[in-house]
């Protein structure tokens, strides 16, 4: 017998519930979720959502939308679900600022942002329940002003 997937605004809601609910609880089993495709979808949305530069293996969200996105989907999770699965290099780039310094930055490829999604997406709900109510800063929904 199999059970129906959740979606993952279901999924962290009920991760959420839990972690409020019960402070002390362990959570366990967390991968299997970071595996379900409809997780590394919303990931890989949010993702290409949010733009940004190729990373060092120059593929572009076209290049995987014309390849399809199943397929670079279904590969991702097949290299988590195997254990082969290693993030690749950044791509390092310099910005100049004002009196000649220079701001690095690293641009990690598509593959690794959809996979670093995925993990926030799972993971987030477990967190945000242990911050109180009145603290700010980088979290969802929220400012540091």
């Amino acid at each position: 017998m199999t059970k129906p997937t959740i979606s993952p605004q279901e999924l962290r809601a009920r991760i959420g519930h839990r972690a409020k609910s019960a402070p002390k609880h362990r959570f366990w089993g967390l991968y299997v979720h970071v595996l379900n495709p409809e997780v590394l979808e919303a990931a890989y949305l949010e993702a290409k959502r949010n733009g940004g530069a190729p990373g060092q293996d120059g593929i572009t969200f076209e290049h995987i939308e014309d390849e399809g996105r199943a397929g670079f989907l279904g590969a991702v999770a097949e290299e988590l679900r195997a254990g082969t699965y290693r993030p690749r290099p950044y791509r390092r780039r310099e910005i100049p600022k004002e009196g000649g310094k220079v701001r690095v930055i690293s641009i990690p490829s598509i593959r690794d942002r959809v996979v670093q999604g995925a993990l926030r997406l799972v993971l987030e709900p477990i967190f945000e329940a242990d911050f109180s109510g009145s603290s700010f800063g980088a979290r969802p929904g929220r400012s540091a002003h």
